[in-house]
């Protein structure tokens, strides 16, 4: 088709997305979604195919599950869906706390589109103030499960769900301020894409829309290609522990690369599923989107969609394992496994392109401190996730104090010690805690809280206390480990594990975060 009329259509796709991104971030009220900016939206045609979206681990799924319990012949104009089951999603959705909210285009009485987003909610109820833990062992525990539903039914909104739902929650205004801009988001979606039909005609923006997928299968295709040598691959990591015992959980994939293809990626030789909550129930094609971003990162036009994830064709998975676990097996902190998942994609990627990929990096790393006052029945809840550095790359130094999700930042000092009864009085890069290399990888950082509550409750996630999870790539030696600590450097000293909850902290007492450093690439000695 004509190119500039393309790439106009292109350029409309992703800022209606970012738009949808602004909506959301401008209007959500938690600080999750409002300062972490953990959410994502995106786009799809009339099929579900995902025409974009900014999140490599979102989106896919979704929509088909809402299509099963409302076909599209039962769809109407000023419909919002909503739904955030993992188990109905198929792993779509991964963990509760995501609620996504889908909006149907209808363009001449007939649907042409889909708009979508989520956002990871502050409480939707659970055991535990900010519903994850360490220590949930079922899916029960960790918050209401919406099954697909719709909430606002040819623009009118099913106040009595919508009630039952937000009474769940710990912080309700919380929670209806961010429903109510994820909504707005979608809906606005909406509006862009029937301006785009509007303006160019259907059969203009589908065909269009075929060529992006087409576009982006060709460039992971050539990535493949001259990138990759066909043959079998395989690659382990592990997760410390399951969060309730000490045993270690391996993560394994077996790949296979053939001409312009990934034939195969085989999960099935992984661990069984776990009491605790890091298994991850894998959606087949948000497996295909971890490895498309990869092999595609040095394309920059390429968009991530659907047609980027046609190279890689079957996903083997196992029920019953860590990937495929059973309900209602909990699933919250289930981010511990995709990480590992994501290093072994890495792992594999640098064996069959002869160290052509990135050193191993950690996974996120999450601190929620908690409490209750009585006399009022409410609730005090900081969730912060702390940067760590990146494992380094084939042509430059891993990047320092990056959050690992694309996008999703820690909370600002300022608006901590506004907002929760703490100080934050150190924060400083982690010294040399990258792995060294030709290119040492990224350093991890030091984060000291005082607390100033009375008493407070301590939830922790970290990786790699046990396991050199932050490999290194061409003789580049592996990321130093990260740890809790307990005012550290007095009599009353006390290290935390990894994975923890219910840990009492008093007023003055210091809290020491410290993330991990990135893999190092390259020989150390030929560093200049």
């Amino acid at each position: 088709m004509d190119p500039i009329t393309l790439e106009i259509v292109k350029g409309a796709l992703q800022a209606c997305a970012r738009e949808m991104d602004s909506v959301i971030e401008r209007t959500a009220m938690s600080a999750f979604i409002r300062e972490k900016k953990d959410y994502f939206s995106g786009i799809t045609d009339r099929q579900a195919r995902m025409l974009f979206t900014m999140h490599d681990r979102a989106g896919p799924g979704m929509i088909e599950a809402i299509l099963e319990q409302f076909p599209r012949s039962a769809m109407r104009p000023g419909d919002v869906y909503w739904v955030n089951d993992c188990y109905q999603t198929r792993g779509a959705i991964s963990h509760t706390p995501d609620m996504c909210f889908a909006v149907p285009v209808f363009f001449q009485n007939d649907i042409v589109a889909f708009s979508l987003c989520f956002g990871h909610y502050w409480d939707i109820g659970g055991a535990r103030p900010g519903t994850l833990s360490p220590f949930n062992t079922n899916v029960f525990q960790e918050g209401i499960t919406v099954p697909p539903v719709r909430i606002v039914d040819q623009g009118k909104l099913n106040e009595d769900l919508y009630r039952t739902v937000v009474r769940n929650s710990r912080f309700p205004e919380l929670l209806e301020g961010d429903t109510r801009a994820m909504m707005a988001a979608s809906k606005l979606g909406q509006n862009r894409l029937v301006e785009l039909f509007t303006r160019f005609g259907q059969p203009t923006i589908e065909e269009a829309f075929d060529e992006l997928l087409a576009r982006s299968e060709r460039a992971v295709r050539q990535a493949i290609a001259t990138r990759m040598r066909p043959g079998r691959y395989s690659f382990s990591d592990w997760v410390d522990n399951d969060c309730v015992s000490d045993v270690p959980v391996r993560i394994q994939l077996d790949v296979e690369f053939d001409g312009d293809e990934v034939t195969l990626v085989d999960c099935t030789l992984s661990d069984d599923q776990v009491r605790g909550p890091i298994n991850a129930l894998l959606y087949p094609d948000i497996a295909r989107m971890i490895f498309s971003s990869f092999l595609a990162w040095q394309d920059g036009p390429v968009m991530q969609n659907e047609g980027a994830s046609r190279p890689i064709k079957e996903i083997r998975l196992r029920r019953g394992s860590i990937f495929q676990p059973v309900r209602p097996a909990a699933l919250g902190l289930r981010a511990h496994v995709m990480y590992r998942f994501v290093n072994c994609v890495l792992g594999i990627a640098a064996q069959a392109s002869d160290g052509q990929a990135p050193a191993g990096s950690p996974d996120n790393v999450i601190l929620m401190l908690r409490s209750l006052e009585p006399k009022t029945g409410e609730y005090f809840l900081c969730t912060d996730g702390l940067g760590s550095g990146q494992g380094a790359r084939p042509f430059a130094d891993g990047t320092d104090a990056v959050y690992p999700l694309r996008g999703q930042k820690n909370h600002p000092m300022e608006f901590m010690e506004i907002e929760f009864p703490l100080r934050i009085e150190r924060y400083a890069i982690h010294q040399d805690s990258g792995g060294p290399g030709r290119y040492r990888g990224g350093m991890g950082v030091l984060r000291d809280f005082r607390i100033l509550a009375d008493e407070v409750t301590l939830a922790t996630r970290m990786n790699g206390l046990k396991f050199q999870m932050c490999w290194g790539v061409k003789g580049g030696l592996a990321g130093r480990s990260g740890s809790f600590v307990v005012n550290p450097g007095s009599p009353g000293e006390r290290r935390v594990p990894g994975f923890a909850d219910k840990i009492r902290l008093r007023r003055g007492d210091l809290l020491r975060a410290i993330t991990t450093g990135g893999g190092g690439y390259g020989d150390p000695r030929l560093r200049r």
